[in-house]
């Protein structure tokens, strides 16, 4: 029997019949994230945060939004402390969420993110951002508050992404709090098919460049991230983007990679919460395994995720363009080519999920929304034992998303 993440709880799967590999990293120590937090702001790469504020500056400080499990409340107030040491007070801080395309939070979602600091906050809109400069020929814009502060601040999660190789750095500000047009330009068919877009490769990436670059552009003083291991935080850091991501990156291989020979006739991803609320975030946990640096299904196999769901494909902007194209498709070779002409911000997604579908099948189980499953050219099935065939070699990664397979 194994147990997997499902929502806030767990699965216990058998499988009956079956050669059964366990890929799990070797992980790390995990610490407390205020301490670590604050140490990291007391020793930045760079300037502190206190000796690059005045007193009378606006500052704007953009979090993370639901679709990363961030200690913001901890972040937010560590960030706070090191401002009013500067003689900031909290009134001149606006709290900017990082959305990007995905859908406003609640109050009850920014009260539980943000704590004692929810007072702040305001959702970011996409509508409402502008222009601060170039990249590559593209506007880059941001949020007006962004735009207009004297002082930009962010915090952020380094764990593994598609594109970015790692997220956090500059990403949360020039994504999350960024215009559509340049997400557009980022997440076209054009950037994603450069060499070096890769799963925790953050050097020689032109994706990450590109953030990077927009990053000086927009002016992100001060970052503060984390990266973390089963929900565990394991290290921070802070300052500049750029090392502050490097570092993270290089603590989040160590316990994270896990080396795995040969292929499987079933790899059994899971994802659990946050990611597993919607079809979106979920087939990251696909696409993240067989685009990674060892695909670890063979010919003819398929990957298996139980995933809750309870968002359906997702209400935001970003999710809904995922869900149109691919639920509109006859195909995924055939939404492959359409897409390769350029296609909506937001809907990369589906661009990815579809050139994965083209080799490789993927089934999602213990869903509450299996019609929707359905419609996006996936597989819905009522358990993983359904999705499974007695007698298969599996291979099961127990967090997908935070796993990098080698």
């Amino acid at each position: 029997m194994v147990t997997l993440p499902y929502g806030d709880d767990t699965l216990a799967v058998e499988f009956p019949d079956c050669d059964v590999t366990v890929a799990t990293p070797p992980g790390g120590e995990g610490v407390d994230p205020r301490v670590a937090a604050e140490r990291a702001v007391a020793d930045p790469h760079g300037p502190r945060l206190r000796d690059l504020a005045d007193p009378d500056d606006e500052v704007a400080l953009v979090v993370t939004d639901v679709t990363r499990a961030t200690p913001d409340d901890v972040l937010a107030a560590v960030l706070l402390d090191e401002l009013r040491a500067a003689g900031v007070d909290r009134e001149q801080v606006t709290i900017l969420l990082g959305l990007g395309l995905h859908r406003p939070m609640t109050d009850a979602e920014i009260e539980a993110g943000l704590g004692g600091s929810a007072d702040l906050a305001v959702n970011h809109d996409p509508d409402q951002t502008v222009a601060v400069g170039e990249v590559d020929g593209v506007t880059v814009a941001v949020n007006e508050r962004v735009a207009d502060a004297d002082l930009v601040v962010s915090t952020g999660m380094v764990e593994p992404h598609q594109y970015a190789g790692f997220s956090g750095g500059a990403k949360t500000v020039v994504i999350g709090a960024g215009s559509e047009s340049f997400i557009r330009y980022t997440h076209g068919p054009e950037m994603l098919s450069r060499p070096g877009i890769r799963l925790g490769v953050v050097e020689d990436n032109p994706f990450r460049a590109a953030i990077d670059r927009a990053g000086d552009v927009v002016g992100c003083d001060f970052c503060l991230n984390v990266t973390h291991e089963r929900g565990e935080i394991l290290a921070a850091a802070a300052g500049e983007p750029r090392p502050v991501v490097r570092d993270l990156a290089a603590t989040a291989r160590e316990a994270l990679a896990v080396e795995v020979s040969g292929t499987y006739d079933a790899v059994v991803a899971g994802v659990g919460a946050p990611k597993d609320a919607n079809l979106y975030q979920t087939t990251r946990a696909f696409t993240y395994l067989v685009f990674g640096a060892h695909d670890p299904v063979r010919d003819g196999g398929r990957v298996v995720i139980p995933a809750r769901l309870h968002e359906g494909a997702g209400d935001g902007t970003g999710e809904q363009r995922f869900y149109w194209y691919l639920s509109g498709a006859s195909d995924p070779a055939t939404l492959c080519e359409q897409m390769r002409d350029g296609y909506e911000a937001g809907a990369q997604r589906a661009f990815v999920v579809a050139r994965a579908l083209r080799e490789t099948d993927c089934y999602v189980t213990n869903s509450e929304a299996p019609d929707v499953v359905g419609e996006c050219l996936l597989d819905p099935r009522e358990t993983v034992a359904d999705a499974v065939q007695p007698g298969s070699d599996v291979l099961v990664v127990p967090d997908a998303i935070d796993t990098l397979v080698m």
